[in-house]
C-alpha cells in the first residue's frame, strides 16, 4: 500500500508501513489533530508507537497526530493543490491514487444549507481500498437464472461487507464462466467505493465488460447508463431514497437486471423500507441476500427468494 504510505510525512512512513507488514490488514486509518493515530483492522483498534515503530493495542505512548502532520499529509494527498479537490470535498470525501477514499471532517463553508467547501480540516479517515477476489464465488450460483441473474439485493448493517461482496459479484459476472457468458455491467459509483476510481479510472479489477459512472448520483446514473451504455446489469450501492427507488423501477421495466445493496439487519427491517412492500408484491426481486459477520470476523450469507422463502 505504498500509495498510502507516500502521503505521510517522511518521518512517519516507516510507522505506517509497519502497520501493513504486521498482518493486521488495516481497513481504516483515523487521523485526528491532537489525538492518537488509530488503525482499525481485523475487528480491533490499534495505535501507532513511534518509538518502537509498530502498532499496539494499548493507547499508552501512542503517537499524537499534529496540525503540521495534517497540513503536510493533505498537501501530499492533493498533490499540493487543495483547490483541485474542492468539488469532491463537497461530498465530504475524496479519492487518492490506488482508489483509497479519504473522508474529512472540520469546519464547513455553507450557502443556503449546502456545503460548498471545508476549512480547518481536523479529521481524516483513510478507507483502505482492498479487493477480496473470490469472496462471492459461493454466493454466485444462488443468483444465476438461466443465462442471466435474478434481480438481487445484498443486505446487511453497515460494516459487514455489502460493497465488498457486490464488487466481487460484478467481477465474476463480468468475466463470465461455465454456461453463462460475461455480462455488460454498468456501475453507478456515487461514493467511489465500488470501483475505487482515481481520475475516472477504476483501480479495482472489475472485469472486461464494465462501465463506471464515478461520483454520480445513483438515480441519475442509472438513467444515464440505460440511455448510453446498453448494460445487461446495473450495479449500484446503498439504495434508499425515493428517487433511487423510482430509477430502479425504470431499469426493471427496460429489461435490465439490478444488482444492488441496501441497509437492513433482517427481514422485518427490510419490509419496513420504503417501496419494499410494493416491490415484494410485484415480484421485482428474485433474490434477497442477508450478509452476516461471525465472531471470528468471517462473513456468511443467507439467501431468500422473491417470496421471502429461505433457500440457504
Amino acid at each position: 500500500m505504498e500509495e498510502i504510505v507516500s502521503v505521510f510525512p517522511g518521518t512517519l512512513r516507516p510507522l505506517c508501513r509497519a502497520g501493513f507488514a504486521q498482518g493486521i490488514e488495516p481497513e481504516e486509518i483515523r487521523l485526528r489533530i491532537g489525538r492518537p493515530v488509530m488503525v482499525l483492522g481485523s475487528g480491533r483498534e490499534y495505535f501507532w508507537n513511534q518509538e518502537k515503530v509498530k502498532l499496539q493495542e494499548s493507547r499508552e505512548q501512542s503517537y499524537l497526530w499534529r496540525e503540521s502532520d495534517m497540513k503536510e499529509t493533505l498537501s501530499r494527498m492533493s498533490k499540493y493543490s487543495m483547490y483541485a479537490l474542492e468539488e469532491e470535498l463537497r461530498n465530504g470525501f475524496f479519492t487518492i491514487q490506488g482508489g483509497h477514499r479519504v473522508g474529512v471532517a472540520g469546519r464547513t463553508v455553507c450557502e443556503q444549507g449546502k456545503v460548498l467547501s471545508f476549512r480547518n480540516i481536523c479529521s481524516l479517515n483513510i478507507r483502505v481500498a482492498r479487493q477480496k477476489k473470490g469472496c462471492a464465488k459461493a454466493l454466485l450460483p444462488w443468483l444465476i437464472q438461466g443465462d442471466s441473474i435474478y434481480n438481487t439485493l445484498l443486505l446487511s448493517p453497515p460494516g459487514v461487507g455489502k460493497t465488498t461482496m457486490l464488487r466481487d459479484c460484478i467481477r465474476l459476472l463480468s468475466e463470465g464462466g461455465g454456461q453463462m457468458p460475461g455480462k455488460k455491467i454498468g456501475i453507478v459509483d456515487e461514493r467511489s467505493e465500488i470501483a475505487a476510481s482515481f481520475l475516472g479510472i477504476p483501480q479495482n479489477d472489475l472485469g472486461d465488460r464494465v462501465d463506471v459512472l464515478d461520483n454520480c448520483p445513483k438515480a441519475e446514473g442509472m438513467r444515464l447508463l440505460l440511455r448510453s451504455m446498453s448494460p445487461q446489469i446495473i450495479a449500484v450501492d446503498e439504495l434508499g431514497g425515493r428517487e433511487d427507488c423510482l430509477a430502479v423501477e425504470e431499469v426493471l421495466h427496460c429489461g435490465c437486471q439490478i444488482l444492488g445493496t441496501m441497509h437492513a439487519r433482517d427481514i422485518t427491517e427490510l419490509k419496513e423500507k420504503m417501496y419494499l412492500s410494493e416491490w415484494l408484491g410485484k415480484g421485482f426481486f428474485g433474490r434477497f441476500v442477508f450478509l452476516t459477520l461471525k465472531e471470528d470476523g468471517a462473513r456468511g450469507f443467507l439467501v431468500y427468494d422473491g417470496r421471502m422463502q429461505k433457500l440457504c
